[in-house]
Parts: C-alpha cells; sequence; structure tokens
C-alpha cells in the first residue's frame, strides 16, 4: 500500500483570479477533490497527505467513503518545501524506504490505468518513475530577439506529469540539497536527477493536464462530461 502527498499551498498566479486553482469548481467539486478521487480509484492508495497554504480556508475535507485517511498538513514557499513537509507528515506505518507518491493537486484527469502502471513498474525500478508523455510537436529554440534560433530533436524528450513515485527518505534528502543549493526544482524528478539518479519514465495519457489557463480548466470539464456519459452507458 502507498501513501500520496499532494501540495496544494500554491496559489495560482498563472490562472489569474482570487480563488487558487486547485479550488476552482467542476460539476460542483473543487479541482483537488477530483484529483484525490483519481488516486483514491486505485486500491493501492492506502491515504493521502493535502498540503495546504499557512492561511488556507477554503479546504473542507474529503473522503472517498472507504475509510482511507486523508490529512492535511501545512505547507512552504516553495514547491520543494512543501512536499517536504507532506513526507514529514506522513504516519509512521510509511518506511524511510517505503514509495511515496506525489501529485499535483490540479492535475484532476489522472486515468486509473496509468496509475496501476505507475505503482507497478516504479516499485521494481531502485530509484523509483514518473507519468510522462513523448513530444510529439516540434520545438523551436528562440533567439533573444524573439527569431527562431534553431530546431530541437524531439525524439527522446518527454513531458514530465505527475505522479511522481520515489522512496520517502531519499526523495526527501534530494529535495533538501537542492534547497539547501537555493536551486528551484520544478518536479520531484528534478531534485532525484542533481543527486545522480535516473527514474524511469512511465508513459501515461497526453491528457493528464496540469490545470494553469482557464482554457486547461474548460478542457477538463469536457473531458469530464465526456466520461460520465460513457460511464453512462
Amino acid at each position: 500500500m502507498t501513501w500520496a502527498v499532494v501540495p496544494a499551498a500554491g496559489r495560482g498566479a498563472r490562472f489569474g483570479g482570487d480563488v487558487p486553482k486547485q479550488y476552482l469548481e467542476v460539476a460542483g467539486e473543487p479541482l483537488v477533490v477530483h484529483s484525490l478521487r483519481a488516486l483514491f480509484a486505485h486500491p493501492g492508495v492506502k491515504g493521502a497527505v493535502v498540503v495546504l497554504a499557512p492561511d488556507d480556508a477554503r479546504w473542507r475535507g474529503w473522503s472517498d467513503g472507504s475509510g482511507r485517511p486523508v490529512i492535511t498538513c501545512t505547507g512552504g514557499d516553495t514547491r520543494a518545501r512543501s512536499v517536504l513537509a507532506g513526507l514529514a507528515a506522513l504516519p509512521d506505518e510509511v518506511r524511510a524506504d517505503g514509495f511515496v507518491l506525489v501529485h499535483d493537486a490540479a492535475r484532476p484527469n489522472l486515468r486509473k490505468a496509468d496509475l496501476a502502471a505507475l505503482l507497478e513498474r516504479g516499485r521494481e525500478d531502485p530509484v523509483g518513475a514518473i507519468l510522462a508523455t513523448p513530444v510529439r510537436d516540434t520545438l523551436k529554440r528562440a533567439g533573444d530577439d524573439g527569431g527562431i534560433d534553431g530546431t530541437e530533436p524531439r525524439e527522446r524528450l518527454w513531458r514530465a506529469l505527475t505522479p511522481q513515485l520515489f522512496r520517502r527518505l531519499q526523495l526527501g534528502r534530494a529535495l533538501e540539497a537542492a534547497a539547501a543549493d537555493a536551486i528551484e526544482v520544478t518536479d520531484e524528478a528534478m531534485a532525484m536527477e542533481r543527486q545522480g539518479l535516473r527514474p524511469l519514465l512511465v508513459e501515461g495519457a497526453a491528457d493528464n493536464i496540469k490545470v494553469t489557463t482557464p482554457a486547461d480548466l474548460a478542457y477538463f470539464e469536457f473531458l469530464l462530461a465526456r466520461r460520465t456519459m460513457e460511464e453512462g452507458e
């Protein structure tokens, strides 16, 4: 059984508006609840730690009805510090060498099959694994003047997604090392890479989107409506 850490202390500045993006509602539920529901759809997820901002007054709690715990803690001023707080808040039953999932609070369209593949393959890897999707667009490198400086080969490029799966102690040490070096890591795998480790890439669906713009929110609304319709048929 595996616990998850869900950092939800961000302000969502890129989205705009007064409501942090993890609390934007779709079908009557905030994105963070949709993200938790996607995690708890897998029976191997034992519980979750939701990491909140110190002044968060919007969290109302959530349960999937199975009795699996969802606990909270206060995060820091960066993603890394929030994940570290989440790791520290995990119950003692999660051993130092036990695997932990880290999943974005505003990434609500995680597929159960992708999570299953990540857990299965990641546990077999000595480092861990992340969900990712191959880059399919042509990538251009921009110059200072806004012109194209070149085309980047895409054959070995992947777009990192979440969840990401790592051992509790090893991930904590990697994040602490990045913080000590004043490096702001943008995902947990980056911290592991800085330690000379090579997490496994597990291909996931490209529609496992992180909601960062109003267009992303509309896309998730469409995806959820389509899935609800298909499940009702």
